[in-house]
């Protein structure tokens, strides 16, 4: 994977596969690096919006997803000395399933917190994945970018 600056991106990835925390948390492994932030984001079985109860989300990817999953990741990283892993998984999730997972390793904790949160964040506006969430009364609605 790239890197830019003092940043590195050393995994990013659309996945079909359920996602691995502990791949990503070997991805960053560095014996420079005194501070691993995670973030994993899961299939919830509420949504505020929604009448019935959450089942599952279908996610879907734009072809170009996992380069822009690369340049969201560069971008959040660069500068910092951060290693970054992450992935977003496509196709159909149940509840408590992984929807993201990132991992953020850096020398202190400040620069693992913010970029991991930068990326979280950047993904939710930025990143070409659209999701269809399944009620359990058979109600399913397509959120796009930001939802």
């Amino acid at each position: 994977m790239p890197g830019t600056g003092t940043g590195t991106v050393r995994l990013a990835a659309i996945s079909a596969e359920p996602l691995d925390l502990d791949a990503h948390l070997r991805a960053v492994d560095d014996p420079r690096m005194g501070a691993v932030t995670t973030f994993v984001g899961r299939v919830r079985d509420h949504d505020p919006d929604a009448a019935a109860d959450v089942v599952a989300l279908e996610y879907s990817a734009h072809p170009d997803a996992e380069a822009t999953l690369v340049q969201l990741a560069t971008d959040a990283a660069a500068d910092t000395g951060a290693l970054v892993a992450v992935s977003h998984r496509v196709g159909t999730l149940s509840v408590g399933d992984a929807a993201v997972v990132i991992a953020v390793a850096s020398a202190h904790r400040a620069e693992a917190f913010a970029v991991c949160r930068t990326l979280i964040e950047t993904i939710k506006t930025g990143l070409p994945v659209w999701k269809r969430q399944v009620e359990s009364d058979g109600t399913a609605t397509w959120l796009g970018l930001g939802g």
